[in-house]
């Protein structure tokens, strides 16, 4: 889904048992808070709120915040395991400084004898800005795959795993004129557009794209991707679930 949040606007404090995740399509200066810290957000940007963490949204800023929302509700519902708990107040209080739980476990190192409390990772934003660095890395000193040109996948830094349990993250950088390999998996993949322009053949469709655009590719149906200039996709799956029961499998 995508979520609207308008100057001075605040998205109450709640919790739930489905894993969530929020990759910012459009404005800066809003803010989204996971268990006492908050993170100001900006177009790319990647954020979780894991089952059961306290979080909330608000809009300081002057101009409108819109992102994509990704949950793993059909999951839950399947599983019967949908619980939701509303906090006291509209904001819970603010007990850590902002970038806390990315200095602390995003850097390579970790707390002495650091011990997970949960199977999500412990860091709950992946800013765009370093995200996209690395993409610029793998263009200058990797080879190029037929299919997805260059792309990387997030993760949770201790475990080197999936950030979180049933949903798995992906970016992906085109260089300008990319003419991709066919591919195909079981895990359907909801993209967001952050750069660029292009079009992909999904099965027997063809979608042209531009920046701020979503589609989707449905499970074990071809895709391909093209790009006019160097564009960058973000994408979202079930592969972690799919991995867990043993179910995953890819074809090019």
């Amino acid at each position: 889904g995508l979520q609207l949040v308008l100057p001075g606007e605040i998205a109450p404090t709640h919790r739930h048992s489905a894993n969530a995740l929020r990759f910012i399509i459009e404005g800066s200066g809003g803010y989204t808070a996971v268990d006492g810290e908050r993170a100001t957000m900006h177009p790319g940007d990647f954020i979780l709120t894991p089952s059961w963490t306290f979080h909330d949204h608000g809009n300081p800023s002057d101009e409108p915040m819109v992102w994509m929302d990704g949950l793993d509700v059909p999951i839950v519902n399947m599983l019967n395991t949908g619980f939701v708990e509303h906090y006291s107040e509209e904001s819970q209080p603010v007990t850590r400084k902002e970038r806390d739980s990315l200095t602390r476990y995003g850097r390579n190192m970790l707390p002495l004898e650091y011990k997970s409390r949960g199977i999500a990772a412990p860091v709950f934003t992946y800013p765009y800005e370093q995200s996209r660095e690395t993409l610029e890395w793998l263009v200058s000193n990797d080879p190029m795959h037929e299919c997805h040109g260059f792309k990387m996948q997030y993760s949770n830094p201790v475990t080197g795993g999936y950030p979180l349990p049933t949903i798995a993250a992906f970016l992906q950088l085109l260089p300008s004129g990319f003419r991709g390999a066919k591919y195909r998996s079981t895990d359907a993949s909801i993209y967001s557009v952050a750069e660029g322009r292009g079009r992909s053949y999904v099965g027997n469709a063809c979608f042209s794209w531009k920046q701020r655009d979503i589609f989707v590719v449905p499970s074990w149906c071809a895709v391909s991707h093209e790009c006019d200039i160097e564009s960058v996709l973000f994408s979202f799956s079930d592969r972690p679930a799919q991995k867990t029961f043993g179910l995953d499998r890819k074809s090019v």
